[in-house]
């Protein structure tokens, strides 16, 4: 308990401290009894309260004022409790429920019969002071004249949360039952620590759980709270952040406010929610505190704000009846408790009158504010200096206000079941029961009830179960009433006003709403959007921000091959290897394939290139049979230059074979082709340039015979022995690890790339380096032969044809190892095309050149060099 509250507790709450700690009941009342003769009779305690004589007294505090001056704290004989200010007409019929229950009760004649009840009602003035003290004098029977009136066994109240927790830890002790129309708090359910609490309104821990179960559906991540600063606000929130974790839903943030410093702490709370970006505001206060908060916004201009209200002020007649508030306060949703209907309770109000109940204070004040009028008997002293006397023909028949609205009772109802609860309890102890013997004459003996003590109807309290009027089946369940509420949503009226329209229900933990009879607040008619953060939309995640909430996040876009197609993913997801995300990141498409096809530009031209050098070599050939009779065709083996053109066709045809989709079998024709073309052209070169050698060696005296045994049949089974090597080379590596199509994922991402791979690369070294290796002795053998004494000397252009054979094919390595996808093929077929045509023209250009442009030297003299 707070240093404030002790300071503010009076003397009775003392003498109830001390009855805790281990005084019995007799000694409270002595202490009571000593006060009441000491106080002046003109400040006894009943100048808030109603009292009605009974055979059992019921009390009951309804909070009829909300506000009380700051009570004189000096220790004084004489200390008393500040009068209270602000009266609330809606709590005038809360009084009267308990009224009109008492009298029914009284009329009836199966529920008590021949007990009379009474009541004894105080105002607690929403205040823990007052609140106390008026319970005290309601168990001891103080009254006007000062202990004469029978003590309440029972004590209907209070409405706030903490005062309910005040009361119950005090009348513990006890054994006095409390039962609270309105305290919520979910934290009186504990009947270990309120074993004497009970309630006709269901815990606040269902209100809560509703309103996150609304945020959740409309997908309010961002939500503040502005609350009261008691058990009933701090609570609600409490619950209300237990709920929502794990949900995605955070508190934007979370005001109270405080009644004795309102001023400020709506200020403060107003300020955080037009700083906030949170369009969804929970309210856990008393619909006058409401008030000023919303007053407050709209000074600040806030209007675009919908809140989430609770049972205290999602139905408030006195809310909605404020013009000033109709801009802010349309389209609230609220939880409102179930409402019903008491039969004949509107009849009863309409015919009240103060000379009815001339000691009803409450009554008296409503009627002079309704009426315009002063009561000579009133104690509202300034209404009889500024307004004129009543008449007595005042009647509420024809009054439309508040008061006199009985469609919608809802706390009012509460009270009216707290006062059947408490008569059925008395009922089922006061049943008349046999004696113990079998004789017919023997009267039913029933118990008194003046026998009945606070901790038998205590027990019975906790036990009750009837069935109401409407049907409905009444008992507590851990001290509470089981979670039944309307959810209603605040709309504009034809007149321009506002009302409430129900649009669901709760009933336990199933939640029904209406959407399509929803009025959202604004202009536009559109659900709010509440978040921090707006949901990452497909092709993002989520990364949470270090350092605030989880609502508070970065939309990173997903990296290549990874997609989220649901809006607020928190991660990306890869696609499978067969697919590649498109360019919004929120879908697998299936990976472009790449190869190098026949209908791009690149494989046009590598093709036009090699049918450029088909057509080229046929036109040499051809020229070459037309003048195949002349000198420098026959020079040097005629036959031999017939086989090299046609190998460098081969060699121009295989590179066709890297162009297109590669397959099964054009992988493997592809590389052997290439193998075999390459090695018949250079052997056909290499056994030219022996040739030459021989040739030239013979005309060495003592070497005429050497040529002999290098001819014709010599060079063509040395052309076919050198590439029976490579033929072999190839069976091998065919046979072993052939070269096979292959879909390459991991070169460029979006596409799958099909490619021959080598399969062995040994076969696929030892076919190049076979090839190599005859270059290199080809050139190494026209190197040595290039200054040979004649005009046309062919080891000099077989020298220059091998140097770009050889330098091709050795950048051809890294080039082909270090080009991605198509362009490795394109690069090996740029290889053969180069080595080709280098071949082509270096050798016989210079003869074609001779034969079409120099036939004068197409002889034998001039080839000689003589």
């Amino acid at each position: 308990m707070s240093v404030r509250v002790l300071l503010l507790l009076p003397l009775s709450v003392l003498v109830l401290l001390l009855c805790a700690a281990g005084m019995g009941f007799s000694v409270v009342e002595e202490a009571l009894q000593e006060r009441c003769v000491n106080l002046d009779a003109s400040k006894n305690l009943d100048d808030n309260g109603f009292y009605q004589d009974g055979d059992v007294i019921v009390g009951a505090l309804i909070d009829v004022h909300n506000l009380a001056k700051t009570p004189d704290l000096s220790f004084t004989r004489k200390t008393e409790l500040a009068p209270c200010l602000g009266f609330q007409e809606n709590s005038v019929p809360w009084v009267q429920a308990i009224v009109f229950a008492v009298e029914e009760i009284n009329r009836s004649p199966s529920l008590l019969p021949g007990v009379r009840l009474g009541y004894h009602i105080m105002d607690s003035c929403s205040r823990y002071p007052h609140s106390l003290t008026a319970a005290m004098s309601m168990i001891s029977g103080g009254n006007k004249t000062c202990g004469t009136a029978r003590p309440a066994k029972v004590i209907i109240g209070d409405s706030s949360s903490t005062q309910s927790v005040l009361l119950s830890r005090t009348l513990s002790p006890l054994q006095i039952a409390v039962i609270s129309y309105l305290a919520s708090c979910p934290c009186l359910s504990d009947k270990r620590k309120y074993p004497n609490f009970f309630r006709t309104i269901p815990s606040d821990a269902f209100q809560a759980r509703t309103m996150a179960q609304m945020a959740k559906r409309f997908g309010w991540t961002w939500v503040g709270a502005v609350v009261a600063d008691n058990d009933y606000g701090r609570g609600a929130v409490q619950v209300f952040e237990e709920e929502i974790k794990g949900t995605g839903i955070c508190l934007a943030f979370f005001q109270t406010l405080y009644r004795e410093q309102l001023a400020k702490d709506v200020a403060r709370a107003a300020a955080t929610v037009q700083a906030s970006s949170a369009r969804v505001i929970l309210v856990f206060s008393w619909f006058m505190d409401v008030e000023v908060f919303l007053l407050e916004l709209i000074r600040r201009n806030v209007t675009d704000r919908l809140f989430l209200a609770s049972e205290v002020w999602s139905t408030s007649a006195y809310l909605l009846g404020k013009p000033q508030l109709y801009t802010i306060a349309k389209g609230t949703l609220g939880v409102a408790l179930r409402s019903a209907s008491i039969p004949g309770f509107d009849v009863h109000l309409r015919q009240l009158h103060p000379a009815r109940y001339p000691d009803d204070e409450f009554l008296k004040t409503l009627w002079e504010n309704t009426f315009g009028c002063s009561l000579r008997e009133s104690s509202s002293k300034a209404f009889q200096k500024a307004l004129p006397v009543c008449d007595g023909t005042e009647s509420l028949e024809g009054v439309q206000n508040p008061f006199t609205d009985t469609s919608h009772l809802t706390v009012t109802y509460n009270i009216y079941l707290a006062v059947y609860a408490v008569a059925h309890a008395l009922h089922s102890l006061l049943e008349c029961t046999p004696q113990n013997n079998s004789d017919p004459k023997i009267k039913l003996k029933c118990s008194s009830p003046d026998n009945i003590t606070p901790a038998q109807l205590l027990q019975k309290i906790g036990q009750v179960r009837f069935t109401t009027q409407s049907g409905e089946e009444f008992y507590f369940l851990d001290g509470s009433i089981p979670p039944v509420y309307n959810l209603v949503n605040w709309q504009k009226a034809p007149d321009g006003s506002l009302k409430y329209v129900s649009i669901g229900r709760v009933d336990g933990n199933q939640l029904i709403i209406n959407e399509s009879a929803i009025s959202w607040p604004g202009d536009s008619g559109k659900m709010p959007v509440s978040v921090c953060t707006s949901e990452c939309p497909p092709g993002t995640r989520k990364a949470i921000q270090k350092g605030l909430p989880v609502c508070c996040f970065d939309c990173l876009p997903c990296t290549e091959g990874e997609i989220s197609n649901i809006t607020g993913s928190i991660k990306c997801y890869r696609c499978p290897q067969e697919f590649w995300s498109n360019s919004f990141r929120n879908e697998c498409v299936p990976r472009e394939t790449e190869f190098l096809s026949v209908r791009e530009t690149m494989g046009i031209s590598l093709i036009s290139l090699a049918v450029s050098g088909i057509v080229i070599t046929a036109t040499v050939a051809v020229i070459f049979l037309y003048h195949k009779s002349t000198p420098i065709v026959k020079a040097n083996n005629s036959e031999l230059s017939f086989m090299l053109l046609l190998s460098l066709k081969l060699c121009f045809l295989c590179s066709l074979g890297f162009v297109g989709q590669p397959s099964l079998w054009s992988c493997r024709i592809q590389q052997a082709a290439f193998g075999i073309s390459f090695v018949l052209c250079v052997s056909c070169i290499l056994v030219k340039t022996i040739v030459v050698l021989v040739a030239f060696r013979s005309t060495r005296p003592g070497s005429s015979g050497l040529i002999k045994w290098f001819g014709p049949g010599q060079q063509r089974g040395s052309v076919l022995v050198f590439t029976g090597v490579q033929v072999v080379i190839c069976a091998v590596w065919l046979s072993v690890s052939p070269p096979s199509p292959h879909r390459n994922f991991g070169i460029q991402g979006s596409k799958v790339i099909i490619e021959c791979t080598v399969g062995s690369v040994v076969g696929f070294s030892c076919v190049l380096g076979y090839v190599g290796f005859l270059a290199v002795v080809c050139f190494l053998l026209a190197f040595f032969a290039r200054k040979l004494p004649d005009n046309f000397n062919e080891a000099k252009f077989i020298t220059f044809s091998m140097l770009i054979f050889c330098a091709v094919w050795i950048a051809f390595v890294p080039a082909y190892v270090s080009s991605p996808g198509k362009y490795s093929v394109a690069v090996e077929i740029f290889a053969i095309l180069a080595s080709s045509f280098g071949l082509l023209f270096c050798i016989f250009v210079p003869k074609c050149y001779i034969i079409l442009l120099k036939p004068e030297n197409n002889t034998k003299r001039f080839l000689m060099g003589k």
